[in-house]
């Protein structure tokens, strides 16, 4: 189940029905609106995609806000309740929004949204601190199996989240139940960090990109990544599936606008987007989070998400997360 849904993640969408050079000159302000802390992976991608657009003269100005609570769903009803005033706003999200519709943490659904286009696909990434006594997968699998309460895991979202969901796959794979798996939520990746870090936890399930620039320097250290077969961005780092471990997945990040925004904007936004895709300052911010394009226009990342819908309701009830 874990490894066919990749498969749909990580597909590449390249079409599109519009000329690139209609509207994306005309494209002077983006506001991204981010449902998470400072130093996730939505707080990454949002800003590292602004910074991108500016850089490379697509988009005039952007600005950015952080509006974190309630997983996600305080900055969903934000810009559904004003919605007549956010034309120029992009939220940044990604896989949770399916997962926490599914699980009633919040009552809204991407369907409450205008789904603009997605963008990236995020590979898990196991991490441990620099001075950690695992070394390897196998060591945390050897300590989990003589006692699963021992292993804390840290993740930058609530419980039944894609952090959890991830280590979760990633001990069922092993052999062992997923719901004794100790996760440990905090408030977005930069808490879950310092709680790693700190020694709070051993360990930190989060998203690659989150992860690579800190493992180059030496601070943390990935001990496996959920990718297929070891990254040209990280090759130094082994696969869960070399260690016989079948466990295979990418989350996706992209983008929504409010409710009602017109198709002529919903075009735009995909233009400028595309165009993006072109430059030197994305290739630059992709190599170095470890990122895969995942681009996927308005209408085909609708059916993409509600494919995703299904596939992850059926793997939450796999692993015992809902019934």
């Amino acid at each position: 189940m874990v490894k066919g849904l990749t498969k749909t993640l990580t597909a590449l969408a390249l079409t599109a029905s519009v000329s690139l050079s209609t509207f994306a000159s005309d494209m002077q302000k983006i506001h991204f609106l981010i449902p998470g802390g400072a130093g996730g992976g939505w707080d990454m991608t949002a800003r590292s995609t602004g910074d991108a657009l500016v850089k490379a003269g697509i988009v005039d100005k952007v600005s950015f806000q952080n509006l974190s609570g309630g997983g996600g769903g305080k900055a969903i009803a934000h810009l559904i309740e004003t919605a007549k005033r956010q034309g120029d706003t992009l939220m940044v999200n990604s896989t949770p929004i399916v997962i926490r519709s599914l699980t009633g943490i919040f009552p809204q659904s991407f369907r409450d949204l205008t789904p603009v286009a997605a963008t990236i696909a995020d590979y898990g990434a196991i991490v441990v601190s620099a001075d950690s006594k695992y070394k390897n997968w196998q060591q945390v699998v050897n300590d989990f199996k003589a006692n699963p309460r021992k292993v804390k895991i840290a993740g930058g979202s609530a419980r039944g989240s894609a952090d959890h969901l991830v280590i979760a796959a990633a001990f069922k794979g092993e052999g062992f139940d997923p719901k004794k798996v100790r996760y440990i939520a905090y408030d977005a990746g930069g808490k879950a960090m310092a709680a790693l870090l700190s020694g709070e936890t051993q360990l930190l399930s989060t998203g690659l990109g989150e992860v690579l620039e800190m493992s180059k320097n030496g601070q943390v250290r990935i001990l496996a990544v959920t990718a297929p077969k070891r990254l040209p961005s990280a090759p130094d780092v082994p696969t869960l599936t070399e260690y016989g471990n079948k466990t295979v997945f990418a989350n996706w990040r992209g983008f929504f606008a409010a409710p009602g925004i017109s198709q002529a904007k919903i075009d735009q936004y995909n233009l400028v987007l595309k165009d993006m895709y072109k430059t030197d300052e994305w290739a630059t911010v992709r190599n170095r989070n470890g990122w895969i394009d995942n681009y996927k226009p308005d209408q085909d990342f609708y059916h993409f998400l509600e494919d995703q819908e299904k596939q992850m309701g059926s793997l939450m009830r796999e692993l015992g997360f809902l019934n």
